[in-house]
């Protein structure tokens, strides 16, 4: 392992390998004080970006954070490193690589063809030492498109979860959610519902549900019911209509086996959606959630900082082509991001790093009820992502999810910030959103229904 030194001042910082370097250059965040590995003062902080920006990405290739020996992740991160891919921005140290990101010769273009020549940890570097606008500024070149019955991450528009959760999974009071999510315009990107319990039978009438409204209807959307990859698996092996396969996946070997995963097992889940083959448009058949904190709460970490560990997930996630992946950012709890100040950076550096990996990302812009955090801060990262390009965001009527207990985003926001920046839905959805006579979109106005259309004057009365 190498070492590192920077001064300010009269003071000299030693930093004993590229895993310490890298967590003392990280942004303040609550979890990495709680890890015991953040920067002490803000000097050593700044030491920390100083050094970090000097380092040449080739540096990357001969360290890794994590062991190659004791580590699935970190091989898969090896073993998939394209030479070629690299080979542009290979001679640059982190702090040219910003420089680079910010200027003219980062277009979509060369960003597309940058990404297998990038890892999570060049990536998470070069997040640390860039201000939020740098962070917008990237992310909003970068365009990632996924695929199944729609087309998501098409430039100028936004998509949504419709998540119409239930504490008791009640078919009756997902429905109407479903409905009142749909006359907002949200249920492009998936409707997904987190089931109140894995009882296989009740996941299986919930599949049931959500592919009955979208057959029902014509809607041009896929469904997905959040249960683990192997209730999935068997809920396929059974014959019930699986669209996307969910995961929740982290950036360790240990931490994904406290999710009770492996890449073996995601293989698995992923082979097994393939060959359904339901997708219309693309066979992006996976949906997978990740959070700053998950390694760390599974003491699974390895004394790696936690946007370094988040960004890991994200070669995980790329194995596997999906079409959504949703970094979950205040979910965990003040424990992790204290504040909506660390909540917002943590989300846009997300963002930023899925992103340049080449992942169809989303957020769930999302805080606790213990957070120091409140709607006014989720309404600031609303706007910032939705400035700096993702591909989607959450649904939930009234922001309140009832079933998991925490505040995001709902019906009303997808509206606001479409609305503010011209944006719409996937445009196979946005189509038959005007065939209902739900939405009709002039210039930067969108007009909603002032009442049911013709199709639904009866579903109130015919909830299960």
């Amino acid at each position: 392992m190498a070492a590192f030194k920077h001064s300010v001042g009269s003071q000299t910082y030693h930093f004993d390998s590229l895993r310490e370097l890298m967590a003392k250059a990280s942004p303040e965040r609550s979890g990495d004080y709680l890890a015991g590995i953040a920067a002490q003062s803000a000097a050593e902080r700044v030491a920390a970006q100083m050094a970090l920006a000097n380092l040449p990405l080739k540096h990357f290739l001969q360290e890794a954070v994590i062991p190659y020996d004791s580590d699935e992740v970190t091989r898969l991160i090896m073993d998939s490193h394209d030479p070629a891919a690299f080979a542009p921005i290979s001679h640059l140290t982190v702090g040219a690589f910003r420089e680079w990101l910010l200027g003219e010769q980062a277009t979509e273009q060369s960003l597309a063809s940058l990404t297998k020549g990038l890892t999570p940890e060049m990536v998470a570097a070069v997040s640390k030492i860039m201000r939020v606008q740098d962070l917008i500024l990237v992310a909003q070149k970068v365009k990632v498109v996924s695929a199944f019955r729609n087309t998501i991450g098409l430039k100028g528009t936004l998509s949504t979860r419709l998540q119409p959760n239930h504490p008791t999974d009640d078919p009756a009071g997902i429905s109407a959610s479903i409905l009142d999510g749909l006359m907002y315009g949200n249920g492009d990107a998936v409707i997904g519902i987190n089931p109140a319990t894995d009882n296989l039978a009740s996941i299986g009438e919930l599949l049931k549900l959500l592919d009955a409204v979208i057959q029902r209807y014509q809607i041009p959307t896929q469904a997905c019911v959040l249960t683990h990859v192997t209730s999935s698996i068997e809920a396929i092996e059974r014959g019930w209509p699986v669209d996307l396969v969910f995961q929740s996946i982290a950036g360790t070997e240990a931490a994904n086996a406290s999710f009770g995963v492996n890449l073996q097992v995601l293989q698995e889940g992923y082979e097994a959606a393939l060959s359904l083959k339901r997708g219309t448009l693309g066979q992006n058949v996976m949906y997978f959630e990740t959070g700053q904190g998950s390694a760390l709460s599974a003491n699974a970490h390895h004394a790696v900082d936690q946007q370094t560990c988040e960004a890991r997930a994200y070669a995980v996630a790329r194995q596997y082509k999906p079409l959504l992946v949703n970094t979950v950012v205040g979910f965990i709890g003040p424990e992790y991001l204290y504040n909506g100040k660390q909540i917002t950076r943590a989300g846009l550096e997300d963002h930023f790093c899925g992103k340049l990996l080449g992942l169809p990302m989303g957020c769930d812009i999302c805080y606790t009820n213990h957070a120091e955090a409140d709607q006014d801060d989720m309404d600031v990262l609303l706007t910032l992502l939705a400035n700096a390009g993702i591909n989607y965001i959450m649904g939930i009527p009234g922001s309140d999810d009832i079933m998991l207990n925490y505040q995001t985003t709902s019906f009303h926001d997808a509206l606001y910030v479409r609305t503010l920046l011209g944006l719409k839905p996937a445009p196979e959805f946005a189509a038959w959103l005007e065939q209902m006579q739900i939405m009709r979109q002039h210039g930067q106005r969108i007009e909603l229904a002032q009442q049911l259309p013709p199709a639904f004057n009866t579903v109130l009365a015919h909830l299960p």
